[in-house]
């Protein structure tokens, strides 16, 4: 068996796992909850250990990632009405007040980069992760409380399928090139292929969902018009985490998954993709 036959299984039933290890958290709320907590920490703790090899760059990777995954469970707590009020997140503001006031005594040469990619850290990560919560836990006027677990999943799904789409598209009619500087392999052939599956995709979730019986909040177009916000912005997630790659002139975020990198690698295409969607269900009045 060849190298790149041993690499191709190994990416396949890293992938397997993965896929399953996802869907099974969305199973139940507490699950994701968990599981989110988990990737948020994880991704944070990769992230910090990346910009450490930038020259004169030191953060503080343990309260950076802490502090990630308190405004996680933080925004899930509230979501949930497990807490009530806006002082569940005192305690992520002061953390980001000290990683702030601590860099006077850490007498870095360049304070500013050091600020700039803790910061980082909780704007590209904490933020975008944390919104799968307000996706989720939905709140209506009302005060009651409405779980749909289908929504943040169907985000993984429109990105994979995405992905999917783009890689096959691309292979095999791929001739224009979308963003050369950044990713050559990407072409406009690929991505345009992509976003008509996932919209494919959506509109059959969103006819499978709206039974007569019991009707999905979101309508077929919206369920639509929601996988095309995931895939576009899913792309530039993915264009965004190589140019910092390429800024860091590495290759791979890690190699905690076999054959398919870190977990930059992996959620890179969510962490923009989760907001977009976010503002999207909230333009619609669901959240």
């Amino acid at each position: 068996m060849t190298d790149k036959q041993k690499n191709l299984i190994t990416r396949t039933i890293t992938g397997i796992l993965f896929v399953a290890v996802m869907v099974a958290g969305f199973l139940k709320p507490h699950y994701m909850v968990v599981l989110f907590a988990i990737i948020t920490g994880a991704t944070i703790w990769e992230y910090s250990n990346l910009v450490s090899q930038v020259e004169n760059v030191r953060t503080n990777r343990f309260i950076s990632t802490v502090a990630g995954v308190y405004l996680f469970v933080a925004t899930a707590a509230l979501r949930l009405g497990i807490v009530e009020g806006f002082s569940v997140f005192v305690p992520y503001i002061l953390t980001i007040i000290y990683l702030l006031i601590a860099e006077l005594y850490m007498k870095n040469p360049n304070p500013i980069n050091c600020w700039a990619y803790t910061m980082l850290a909780q704007m590209y990560i904490a933020l975008p992760l944390s919104l799968i919560n307000i996706i989720a836990f939905q709140v209506r006027p009302d005060g009651q409380l409405t779980i749909d677990m289908l929504l943040p999943l169907s985000i993984f799904i429109f990105l994979w399928t995405n992905d999917t789409g783009a890689y096959c598209t691309g292979s095999l009619l791929g001739r224009h090139k979308l963003f050369p500087r950044i990713s050559p392999a990407k072409t406009w052939e690929g991505s345009i292929g992509g976003s008509i599956l996932v919209v494919g995709v959506a509109a059959l979730i969103g006819h499978l969902t709206n039974t007569e019986a019991d009707p999905h909040q979101l309508s077929i177009i919206q369920w639509m018009g929601l996988g095309l916000t995931v895939s576009i912005f899913g792309t530039w997630g993915d264009l965004i985490e190589s140019l910092f790659k390429r800024t860091l002139g590495i290759k791979d975020s890690g190699n905690i998954l076999p054959g398919h990198g870190g977990m930059l690698d992996r959620f890179d295409s969510a962490l923009l993709a989760i907001p977009a969607a976010t503002v999207y269900l909230y333009s619609i009045t669901l959240i």
